[in-house]
């Protein structure tokens, strides 16, 4: 239904007010008597078989939703009604932005992608945690980053301060160094920053009486030397784990109009597929299986997860193939799992 009725209509229209409509209409729906209880029955899947225990957390199943699609925490606990087995709010910074000037999200119609330059818009830590103190048991990933306005020298007081605020309200951490958008970020997944960054992290982490997983999300743009610093900074650091990938800043083998396909920003979608399982096969096959990865990055079918997965990932994560190919999508992925 959703592919057929809904999404032609939703893709007349700008992405970035259809993201907002929608968040309102599911919001709405979901307080309709019954509705949630619909939409379990019609995408979530039950089964003992589908549960997985990755870095000392035990996952329903393993296809959660990506970071950047609830950045607020406003809407977890009526997404989780669709299937998914996590959530992953954020990005998340200690003051609220309004992000980068719009437009600033595009739709790539032809190559099923997007290219966002959204830039961190959130209103806050402190404001999602007033949200996330009204979790009904979603397992739920907390991605920070810095604010715009911080200079990379002072970076690892922000993700310090992200850390504090959320640490007794999500269930692990994500260190968000690759997003294209927020002016020299990508500096931090330099070796000696971002080892600098993790093991202050890290320390604040082992203060507490328990700890949080914390985990690396990285870009698809890295070489193989730079995966390979990545395999050595997850040893030194300690860090439960990788995400792998965010979005990209290639352009490659896009169909779509050239002025639309050269909007700054990253790309998401179809156009990842391929890229996001070589980055994970190969920090699994380089590293010997030595940390958990969940991937991410251009999961529009079943294969694409089961690719995924079968290149090392103990998790996998929608965003852009969830808009393009709504709800059922999850559904599938599990039911595919079980039949194994």
């Amino acid at each position: 239904m959703y592919k057929l009725l809904l999404r032609p209509i939703l893709f007349n229209y700008d992405p970035e007010n259809v993201h907002h409509f929608t968040f309102k209409m599911v919001r709405f729906l979901s307080r309709v008597p019954f509705m949630s209880l619909i939409f379990r029955g019609l995408y979530k899947v039950n089964d003992i078989k589908l549960e997985r225990e990755v870095f000392g957390l035990k996952f329903k199943n393993p296809v959660g939703l990506a970071a950047g699609f609830d950045k607020d925490a406003k809407l977890y606990n009526e997404l989780h009604n669709f299937g998914f087995g996590f959530i992953e709010i954020g990005t998340l910074t200690p003051k609220p932005q309004d992000g980068n000037p719009k437009k600033r999200l595009f739709r790539l119609k032809e190559d099923s992608a997007i290219i966002n330059r959204m830039g961190f818009n959130n209103g806050g830590v402190e404001d999602a945690v007033k949200r996330l103190k009204k979790n009904k048991g979603v397992l739920i990933g907390g991605n920070i980053g810095k604010n715009k306005v911080t200079p990379n020298e002072n970076a690892s007081e922000d993700y310090k301060i992200c850390f504090d605020a959320l640490f007794d309200y999500v269930d692990y951490f994500v260190v968000n160094v690759s997003s294209p958008n927020t002016p020299n970020l990508r500096a931090l997944q330099d070796k000696e920053p971002l080892t600098e960054l993790l093991n202050t992290l890290q320390n604040k982490n082992n203060e507490k009486p328990s700890q949080k997983p914390i985990l690396l999300k990285i870009a698809p743009d890295l070489t193989d030397e730079q995966l390979m610093d990545i395999i050595d900074i997850v040893a030194e650091t300690k860090i439960a784990g990788v995400i792998a990938t965010n979005t990209t800043i290639s352009r490659q083998g896009l169909k779509s109009n050239t002025t639309l396909a050269n909007e700054k920003g990253g790309l998401s979608g179809k156009p990842l597929t391929h890229r996001s399982t070589e980055v994970i096969r190969f920090l699994s096959d380089k590293s010997n299986k030595a940390f958990p990865i969940i991937g991410v990055g251009g999961i529009h079918t079943v294969e694409d997860a089961l690719e995924k997965l079968d290149a090392g990932a103990s998790l996998v994560q929608l965003y852009t193939g969830f808009i393009y190919e709504g709800p059922k999508l999850i559904k599938d992925i599990n039911k595919a799992l079980l039949r194994k």
